[in-house]
């Protein structure tokens, strides 16, 4: 498995300002409806209803927002890049400005957290995120995150 698999190039956005979590759980469900063509309903209760277990903010300004999903076969991914960091209830108290979404099928199982495994080894590196913050280039960011180190097998 590896990010090239789970994020196409037209599921990479920048957008500006987010007034709040549901507003932006709205944005990438209508990205993973136009891309992936899922229920955007679908899409934004499961991100609702995992967030509401504990806040996927992760730290160091990374979100991992994911859910399950029924009525969808494969793994995919959205990311987005905030150009103003918004309040994600992060472990350590900073605003978010990179999230990379995953939407997996009800019954993925192992295959779901090997996605996320790779997806946080990804984030976690400072270099993939200094560039992610540095570039606002949708194609480029995609290069970013696919060509990453993280990408060995989970």
């Amino acid at each position: 498995m590896d990010i090239s698999s789970l994020l196409r190039p037209e599921a990479v956005r920048v957008l500006g300002q987010m007034t709040s979590k549901k507003r932006l759980f709205q944005e990438l469900g209508d990205v993973a409806a136009a891309v992936y063509g899922m229920s955007q309903a679908v899409a934004v209760d499961g991100l609702q209803e995992r967030e509401s277990l504990g806040p996927t903010g992760v730290g160091h300004g990374i979100a991992l927002p994911h859910a399950r999903l029924e009525g969808i076969d494969r793994i995919v991914g959205v990311f987005v890049r905030l150009e103003k960091p918004m309040d994600f209830d992060s472990v350590d108290r900073q605003p978010v400005d990179l999230i990379f979404t995953l939407f997996a099928p009800k019954d993925s199982g192992v295959d779901h957290l090997k996605a996320l495994a790779l997806i946080s080894r990804t984030m976690r590196d400072s270099g993939v995120c200094a560039k992610l913050r540095a570039n606002t280039n949708t194609a480029t960011l995609h290069a970013i995150l696919t060509e990453a180190r993280g990408t060995q097998a989970a």
